[in-house]
C-alpha cells in the first residue's frame, strides 16, 4: 500500500469518528514523517501501521479523542441545538413560556437522533449543516406527529430553561469556532 493511500484512509477515518480538521492535519503529517523516515530506513509501511490500516487510524483516533470526551461533546451540543429551538419558538411567539407538544417533542427528538446518528456515520459537519441534516429529516416526522395528536400541550417550557439549555454547548461552539478562523487564516 503506498503512502498516500495509507494517508487517505487515515484522514477517512479520523474524519468520519469526528477529529477536527486542525488535529487531522497534524496527524497526517506527523504520520508522514514516520512513513518517510520508515522507507528512507529500509522498512516497509507495514512496519509503521501494521495489517489493518483502518484499526490502526481508528486505536490512534480512540486515544487521540477518548469516547467520553466525544460523548459529552455530543451531548453538550445536542442541549444547545434544543437550547436554540426553543429560544427561537418563545421568540416566534413572543411568549415567555413554550408549550411543548407532541408535535414539538417528536420535532426536538428526531433532530437529536438524526443529527447524532449523522455525526456518528459521517463525521464532523458544521452546526449549520447539522441542523439542516436534521431538519431536513425530522420535519416529515413532526408534521406526522402533528397530524396524528390531539394538539394538547404536555408541558411548558420557560424561557429561562430555554436559554440555560444552551449553556452546555457554548464552550465548544466558540472553540470550533475559532478553530475554523484560525484555519481559515493561513
Amino acid at each position: 500500500m503506498t503512502n498516500e493511500r495509507i494517508l487517505a484512509v487515515c484522514r477517512s477515518n479520523w474524519e468520519y469518528r469526528g477529529i477536527d480538521d486542525a488535529s487531522v492535519r497534524e496527524m497526517l503529517d506527523e504520520l508522514s514523517a514516520h512513513l518517510d523516515d520508515a522507507s528512507a530506513a529500509g522498512r516497509t509501511t507495514r512496519d509503521v501501521v501494521g495489517d489493518d490500516v483502518g484499526a490502526f487510524a481508528a486505536s490512534w483516533a480512540r486515544a487521540r479523542t477518548p469516547f467520553p470526551r466525544r460523548a459529552l461533546r455530543m451531548v453538550s451540543m445536542a442541549c444547545f441545538i434544543v437550547g436554540w429551538l426553543a429560544l427561537f419558538g418563545c421568540l416566534l411567539r413572543w411568549t415567555t413560556e413554550l408549550a411543548v407538544g407532541a408535535d414539538d417533542l417528536t420535532f426536538c427528538v428526531a433532530l437529536i437522533v438524526v443529527s447524532v446518528a449523522w455525526e456518528l456515520r459521517r463525521g464532523t459537519l458544521s452546526l449549520g449543516r447539522s441542523l439542516a441534516t436534521g431538519l431536513a429529516a425530522t420535519l416529515c416526522a413532526a408534521l406526522l406527529t402533528g397530524w396524528l395528536s390531539t394538539g394538547g400541550a404536555l408541558f411548558t417550557l420557560p424561557l429561562w430553561a430555554a436559554a440555560a439549555m444552551l449553556l452546555p454547548g457554548v464552550p465548544y461552539a466558540v472553540a470550533d469556532t475559532r478553530t475554523r478562523k484560525a484555519t481559515a487564516t493561513p
